[in-house]
């Protein structure tokens, strides 16, 4: 049936089982002269490269509506006026790079296991990364924002913490996308490389949520804004379920594994 294209199709040895990947050769399978494929239908799918590109663009424009202070924002003597903070620019300069970095790492950069995800995850996660944006954005260009409580020394401190991060972040997924090779489906185990930024990989399985996390918690305490620790908390709750379910399959996939490695933070988490 055409409607169910490749990209929408499960087939599994058990119906609670996990889904056979596409490498994955018949007479490998751990089966006799006889098997019971169950299939499932996983949904209308889209690439994931179009949903990372959406998720991003959205929070890059929707921030700067409210830093140039369009009209219907906030009263209108404050319309296309500038903040007199020197953190506020600051801050949108931050929060514009980060999501331009995750946009041209979506284009050149990633190489994912999976080609396409369900077409209703793009309306979660714009709406997960769209809100917030605008909540943040909202608070940190209001015109009755007051900067954080250590002044520009605190700024500072905090651009250099999600500077660093971000230097970070980049640096894991090319570590990653070099170990992932074009058209080879081989896993390989991810070390540090001569890169200092990738010797965290001796600690932590996924130093990319790590880098994330530090990102944003410069992020915040360069804003001291609520809505900012508010969204940092939830992505790292977020991101320790995925850190945790790919040092899991680390384990079960690689017996040489590092036992060193803690999913996301260092001995810790």
């Amino acid at each position: 049936d055409p409607h169910w294209y490749p990209a929408r199709q499960s087939l599994r040895l058990d119906p609670k089982g996990k889904p056979l990947r596409d490498e994955e050769i018949l007479q490998e399978l751990p089966v006799g002269t006889t098997a019971t494929f169950y299939f499932r239908d996983l949904g209308a799918q889209i690439s994931w490269g179009t949903v990372f590109l959406i998720e991003c663009i959205g929070p890059l424009v929707i921030y700067l509506l409210f830093y140039f202070r369009l009209p219907l924002i906030y009263a209108p003597k404050y319309e296309f006026t500038a903040s007199k903070h020197l953190v506020v620019p600051i801050a949108c300069v931050c929060h514009s790079f980060h999501y331009m970095k995750r946009i041209v790492e979506t284009l050149f950069v990633h190489r994912l296991s999976h080609s396409t995800m369900p077409l209703r995850n793009i309306f979660k996660n714009c709406s997960y990364h769209w809100c917030f944006a605008a909540w943040m954005a909202y608070y940190i260009n209001h015109p009755l924002y007051t900067p954080p409580y250590y002044g520009e020394k605190q700024v500072k401190a905090a651009l250099a913490i999600f500077l660093f991060c971000q230097l970070g972040s980049f640096s894991i997924h090319m570590a990653l996308r070099n170990l992932k090779l074009p058209s080879c489906k081989i896993k390989k185990i991810p070390y540090p490389t001569k890169n200092p930024f990738t010797w965290i990989f001796a600690l932590v399985s996924c130093p990319n949520y790590t880098y994330e996390l530090g990102s944003w918690l410069g992020f915040t305490l360069m804003t001291q804004c609520v809505p900012v620790l508010f969204f940092t908390v939830v992505g790292f709750i977020q991101m320790t379920v995925w850190a945790k379910g790919k040092h899991r399959s680390y384990l079960k996939e690689f017996k040489e594994y590092p036992t060193l490695r803690s999913p996301i933070l260092p001995f810790i988490l």
